[in-house]
């Protein structure tokens, strides 16, 4: 039997690796590519052997911050860096790189070598579960947001006012675009307001617009917010800010359906949806006589909550996940994902600015990541207080399975195993608590048990 040379040994290896592989020389042309490679690229081997491999792969990374180049210039290797690459046929394709150095017999680097896998498979599979949990811009598995999910299409197919409250920073507006965008009226103008904003007189002109004439300085008709509403949606934005006065007026576009501009007498049709918005107690400032009873029942016909983040924790990675592929577009980056401690670390904050707060502290973590994978050390201070030490993860934590088992186990801990308290904690129902104990192979003793 003929033996194989040296060349063809190593081809022979590298086939039968279901990874992509290609070396480089130090004049960074490719001098092996395997048949992995091959198939993710699109590129048969002949064309790709001899060619500068920039020109091969045509990747985000190439021309600033390639992978190998910093190998290759500090010695140390890239592992598991996600990227994105343009296949024969003009595709962006997700793939993962690790880089290392080849040497010769003496130690002398004569080029390097990197190994890269296909991550489409991976990204559809985000993608159909970011769809499960997604409804417009909003991405939520809390059965409690699930529920709004549910009744949302229901309440945007009616013409009913309605009224969302919630803490500032839980998506109040994104909940009411979602509403628009359901509607029939999708078609037409969405218009918001910061009611809270503007003192009543430019919030008068603001909302009904004026004619010419109304005031000094008023030498042409304008026309107000909902006349550009005219057919789509108004929101009407920290609706417990706007004064008794102003509630007055609003009260009459709610009841009549109409609305005059400053300087005129003549009612003006309003075709407008409106949707109210605050991050107040409607119900207490009525009980204490700051909001009128009259109006409090025009805009409370159908009212939606949104719960603080605190409240549903679980959606913390999933939210995480959704604002990183986010910022990989806007930055050019190529960030994979978090480290299971500074995952534990975000799942263990409270979040007083809720989501919006947490995609602040993503856009922080940017700023500061230059390798694939978020750390405790690039996460704001209030994350991860001086005054405590990071999480100690068990050794064995080497997924976000082994995360989530070691997290509730943690706060069952926490709560004396009593799982009402546990689920409260989460911000989960009690009886998703006992399907992810059940589907986790959780041993809880049954202490405190409800």
């Amino acid at each position: 039997m003929a033996k194989l040379n040296a060349n063809e040994s190593r081809d022979v290896i590298l086939d039968s690796i279901t990874e992509g592989v290609f070396t480089v020389g130090s004049d960074w042309r490719i001098t092996s590519f395997n048949r992995a490679a091959e198939g993710i690229t699109g590129i048969p081997r002949e064309e790709a052997v001899g060619k500068r491999c920039c020109d091969v792969f045509r990747a985000n990374i190439c021309e600033e911050n390639c992978a190998l180049k910093r190998t290759m210039e500090s010695g140390e290797p890239v592992y598991e860096q996600t990227i994105y690459i343009v296949n024969a046929e003009g595709q962006r394709v997700p793939i993962s790189v690790s880089t290392a150095l080849l040497k010769d017999e003496d130690g002398k680097v004569i080029g390097g070598v990197e190994t890269f896998r296909d991550l489409t498979l991976v990204e559809e599979l985000r993608k159909e579960i970011e769809g499960r949990y997604a409804l417009g811009d909003i991405v939520s598995k809390s059965h409690r947001m699930q529920e709004l999910f549910e009744i949302l299409p229901e309440v945007a197919r009616s013409d009913s006012t309605v009224l969302i409250e919630g803490e500032s920073g839980t998506g109040k507006e994104l909940l009411a675009r979602a509403l628009h965008d359901l509607s029939s009226r999708a078609d037409k103008p969405f218009v918001a307001v910061n009611c809270g904003a503007l003192p009543d007189t430019l919030l008068e002109s603001e909302l009904f617009g004026y004619r010419a004439g109304a005031f000094t300085g008023a030498d042409r008709d304008r026309e107000g917010r909902f006349a550009r509403a005219e057919g789509g949606t108004i929101l009407l934005d920290e609706i417990g800010d706007v004064s008794p006065a102003m509630q007055v007026r609003l009260l009459r576009v709610l009841q009549e359906r109409v609305y005059e501009p400053l300087g005129s007498s003549e009612p003006v049709p309003a075709d407008v949806r409106v949707i109210a918005v605050t991050n107040q107690d409607l119900e207490a400032l009525l009980n204490s006589g700051r909001f009128r009873s009259d109006l409090y029942y025009r805009v409370n016909v159908v009212r939606l909550v949104l719960p603080p983040l605190r409240d549903r924790k679980e959606d913390i990675p999933l939210l995480v996940d959704h604002f990183i592929q986010r910022f990989n577009r806007l930055r050019s980056k190529s960030i994979a994902g978090v480290a299971p401690e500074a995952l534990a670390l975000l799942m263990q904050y409270d979040y007083p600015g809720n989501v919006r707060e947490l995609e602040n502290t993503i856009e922080h973590c940017f700023a500061l990541c230059q390798g694939s994978l978020i750390r405790p050390r690039h996460l704001p201070e209030r994350v991860r207080p001086q005054s405590e030490a990071t999480p100690s993860l068990p050794s064995k934590v080497q997924s976000l399975r082994d995360l989530e088992r070691w997290f509730i186990m943690d706060v069952l801990r926490r709560n004396n195993y009593h799982r009402l308290a546990t689920a409260r904690e989460l911000g989960i129902h009690k009886t998703t608590l006992f399907r992810k104990i059940k589907s986790l192979g959780l041993k809880v003793p049954p202490r405190g048990a409800d």
